[in-house]
């Protein structure tokens, strides 16, 4: 990722501790250090871990529960109504732990999460030693985690306290979309954001019925009245922005706002196709994320990769659009980089963080292989991955996850499938 568009052959990456000592050719290596441990993988490319920027981790306990429905009948008939029966710290925690598994096979180092009782979200990503951004959610109306959006803040913020100095976990503010949060509950969390200079993650712009629902209540579309209120800045992660005219699109690339193109729950639901080629032509950062697998129904960066990169030209109509080394930008480097975490993670540098994912390419439906940046993008899925670390530590080897046996996240599976059929 950095320098873009940089393709190292016959190279050597040497890790101490935490963190990437060097990048240089195998033979400059083997000389230069003394390597206490040595992983040969030449058949394969190794790249930044990567970043899922938008998930409700802990909603792959609903996996399946609601499909082929709207968005706004998903979330009124099926979704809340289980989240108001089973939400639980438990249910946060066993559901996050089975959604940190999925997205570690799948090389994601890193994920953006909205949900309630991020503390349980922190135990269960930490255990499997990922990297997350936890949400402080804001949403008005109750839950089994929280009565109000004061309430929410309150609990969300002594989660943040409670870990605080936990290297792989930071925190957001998460309020839930424009049409579940209030001014006076918006004002409160720029001035948190700014405070505790972290970002801003909301759904924005997913479907028409958001914006003509803003207009009828504020007369505005949502962006609009997030740009009055001072949100409109450097800290905002807008997630979906399917429906954007030009002139919004300008104004996010002027303000510095990140935004969150999650193609399958898109199409999925029916919301539409963001304009990724005009919001990558404007200079907007873009990441990408899976949204929750009661949306996707997968947590696989790998595949929104491909959904994006074709969805680009299909909908721009420019085949040109959305080339390999952009998108495979988007899922790693501008991902972190919208999270503030730039300079940490991303790309494979020295002095950085050792997040680094290995995807094999020697198997025939990966062969012959002309450009290794194309195959990962268009013939390569999660079932190539073969290895991923985290800071250092080797979190999945050969295929296989080492902090966690597949009985017990069958058992978790298992449990409340029946708890929620019940």
């Amino acid at each position: 990722m950095e320098p873009g568009t940089t393709v190292l052959s016959g190279h050597s990456v040497v890790v101490s501790g935490r963190r990437i000592l060097a990048v240089a050719p195998t033979a400059e290596c083997e000389t230069a250090y003394d390597t206490a441990t040595r992983v040969e993988l030449p058949d394969h490319v190794l790249i930044p871990g990567l970043v899922n920027l938008h998930t409700h981790a802990a909603m792959s306990l609903l996996r399946g529960i609601a499909d082929d429905l709207a968005l706004m009948d998903w979330l009124r008939r099926r979704i809340w109504p289980a989240e108001t029966r089973h939400v639980s710290a438990q249910f946060v925690r066993d559901g996050t732990l089975l959604a940190c598994a999925e997205m570690l096979r799948g090389g994601v180092t890193c994920f953006n999460d909205m949900y309630f009782f991020p503390g349980a979200a922190a135990e269960a990503a930490l255990r499997l030693g990922m990297r997350a951004v936890l949400g402080i959610v804001v949403i008005e109306f109750p839950t089994p985690f929280a009565s109000d959006a004061d309430d929410y803040i309150a609990k969300g913020l002594a989660a943040r306290d409670e870990h605080r100095g936990e290297p792989l976990i930071s925190f957001s503010m998460a309020p839930h979309s424009p049409y579940t949060v209030s001014d006076r509950s918006f004002a409160r969390v720029l001035t948190l954001a700014q405070q505790l200079d972290i970002p801003i993650h909301v759904h924005l712009h997913e479907t028409l019925d958001e914006i003509r629902q803003s207009m009828a209540l504020h007369g505005v579309r949502p962006l609009e009245r997030l740009r009055r209120l001072g949100l409109a800045g450097p800290h905002l992660l807008a997630v979906h922005g399917v429906h954007l005219e030009a002139n919004e699109i300008d104004l996010l690339a002027r303000s510095g706002c990140s935004l969150v193109h999650c193609p399958t729950s898109n199409m999925k639901l029916a919301s539409g196709a963001a304009p990724v080629a005009s919001a990558l032509a404007a200079g907007i950062k873009l990441g990408l994320g899976t949204d929750g697998a009661a949306s996707n129904n997968r947590l696989d960066i790998l595949q929104e990769v491909r959904h994006a990169a074709l969805l680009g030209k299909l909908t721009s109509g420019d085949a040109t659009a959305l080339d390999a080394h952009a998108v495979l930008r988007m899922a790693t480097l501008d991902g972190a980089t919208a999270l503030g975490l730039g300079d940490e993670i991303g790309s494979i540098r020295p002095g950085k963080q050792a997040d680094m994912c290995a995807i094999c390419l020697s198997t025939p439906e990966t062969r012959p292989c002309y450009d290794p940046v194309s195959h990962l993008v268009h013939v390569a899925g999660r079932e190539h991955v073969s290895h991923v670390w985290i800071a250092g530590h080797l979190c999945v080897q050969d295929h296989r996850l080492l902090q966690i046996h597949n009985t017990e996240l069958l058992d978790i599976a298992s449990l409340w499938q029946n708890r929620l059929h019940q």
